[in-house]
Parts: C-alpha cells; sequence; structure tokens
C-alpha cells in the first residue's frame, strides 16, 4: 500500500515550548500557516495522556488531509487512530513497530549516523528524522551535530525520503534540501513563537524558494 505524505514542513510538537497557545492549537495555526505533518512528542506523558491530547490533535486535523504521527507510543498511536508512528534508535525496533502497527500506518525512524541509513529496511520504514543537524535544547540528550555534509552523507544512504531535523530554522530550508532532504522537522521554530501561523508560512514560503 503506497502511503502518501509530505515531509516539506514537519511541525514536532513540545508540551513545555507550546505551554503559552497549546499543542492542539499550535497544530492548527500550523497547519493553516502551511505546516504538512504534526507529531506529538511528549516524553513525560504516559499513553492515556497521549491519547487525550492525540485524539484532540485529530479533531483539529481532521479535514486537512496532514497526517498525525506519535512519538514512540505505539499503543497510544493505534487508540488514537494516528496515521503514523515515529521511533528513536533506542526506543522500540523499527520492526516490532511495524509488525504492532500494521502495514497501513507511516512508520518514520530516527537515523545519526551512514550505517544506520544504510542498515534501514524500506519494507518497515517510512521515512527518516535524520539528525541533529545542530545541537538543539528541545533534546539535550542528543547525539552530536551532524552538519549539512553529514546530513548528505546519511541522505545518500537512506533508501528511503528523509527530513532534516535538530535546531533548524526557517532559514535552513535550502540548505537541508540541496543535501537531499525533504523537507525540515522543527520544534521552536514554530512551538512558542508568537504566532506559529505566521512561522509554518515562512517555512513552507522558503521551502518553495528552496524548489523553484
Amino acid at each position: 500500500m503506497k502511503k502518501t505524505f509530505d515531509l516539506s514542513v514537519y511541525l514536532v510538537l513540545d508540551p513545555d515550548l507550546c505551554r503559552d497557545i497549546g499543542m492542539v492549537e499550535t497544530a492548527r495555526l500550523a497547519v493553516a500557516g502551511g505546516a504538512t505533518i504534526v507529531q506529538l512528542r511528549d516524553k513525560q506523558a504516559d499513553t492515556a495522556k497521549m491519547i487525550e491530547t492525540g485524539r484532540a490533535l485529530k479533531a483539529v486535523l481532521a479535514g486537512t488531509g496532514v497526517p498525525l504521527i506519535i512519538n514512540d507510543d505505539v499503543e497510544a498511536a493505534i487508540a488514537i487512530g494516528a496515521e503514523g508512528l515515529h521511533v528513536g534508535q533506542s526506543d522500540m525496533a523499527a520492526a516490532a513497530a511495524r509488525q504492532r502497527a500494521g502495514h497501513g500506518m507511516i512508520l518514520g525512524l530516527s537515523v545519526e549516523t551512514e550505517e544506520l541509513a544504510r542498515r534501514l529496511d524500506p519494507s518497515i520504514v517510512d521515512y527518516v528524522g535524520i539528525g541533529p543537524v545542530f545541537a538543539t535544547g528541545t533534546k539535550p540528550d542528543h547525539k552530536q551535530p551532524i552538519g549539512f555534509d553529514g546530513l548528505a552523507r546519511i541522505v545518500a544512504m537512506a533508501p528511503v525520503p528523509a527530513v532534516a531535523i535538530g535546531g533548524v530554522k526557517a532559514e535552513h530550508a535550502g540548505l537541508a534540501l540541496a543535501a537531499g532532504a525533504k523537507g525540515i522537522a522543527v520544534v521552536s521554530a514554530i512551538c512558542g513563537q508568537p504566532d506559529p501561523e505566521a512561522a509554518a508560512r515562512r517555512i513552507a514560503a522558503e521551502i518553495e524558494r528552496a524548489r523553484a
């Protein structure tokens, strides 16, 4: 089954950064501005809380065509009826996640090295998040930043589409696409911004400019 999704403007929701406006309202505004994927990432929440937030997100995304991806919690993803699941290297193994989630769900995987990208099975994983491009405060335990040269090397090894993540902002869209990524995954560039819609619109415009 061919899954269609657009990695251009990939919003990763963070409960702390989104505190002022809230994750659900941030997602609604960002999608109005051009966000193409929304991921719910809340490492502090239990499955019940993830399901509660995820269902609220699903409601505001209804009819937009923008998929909701759940980070790391496969049970929550199934209960919500989310379009996708994203796992890291230290989370559930991709093959186990695919088996549990079924083949209809989009499955993303975080990849930090060329070796991990090379070993990836495209029959299991649909896309990869490659990074961190830069050091980022939203993930203090992240690996060594890879920069755009590292991004290009890892993208070249990955048999599936890639999105660049880790401290990337609107002004980095051109460099990320030049390195072979299909889009940029952002947290603080939208979450916690006074106007998430305008922030998303700016990123979408930079992506369009880079593709022109």
